[in-house]
């Protein structure tokens, strides 16, 4: 299960997620993701993972791509923490088969 909560101020979009990153919980973030980034209206946008408990590689490879498109992925346990450093230093190394939103 997955759950997501977008949080507006007038300078950023925090988006809280928490659950399983998995499987059909990763298109619903995506779509979300999609509806939402149409109205940004240039305002910082934070994807807060400190409630997520397992994300899978369809999973990493959306934050990967939201991360391409300019958003901030913040955790603060140590399995997600370590997700999100494997995807900085995969982005890093950035290769063209990286799925795109």
């Amino acid at each position: 299960m997955l759950k997501i909560t977008i949080v507006e101020t007038a300078t950023d979009r925090r988006w809280i997620v928490q659950g399983r990153l998995v499987g059909p919980w990763v298109n619903e973030l995506r779509t979300t993701w999609k509806q939402a980034d149409k109205s940004q209206n240039k305002r910082a946008c934070i994807i807060d993972l400190n409630d997520v408990t397992f994300i899978d590689k369809s999973g990493e490879r959306l934050l990967r791509a939201m991360s391409k498109k300019g958003a901030q992925l913040i955790a603060s346990g140590l399995y997600v923490k370590h997700v999100l450093l494997q995807l900085q230093e995969r982005r890093t190394n950035d290769y063209p088969s990286d799925a795109s939103l």
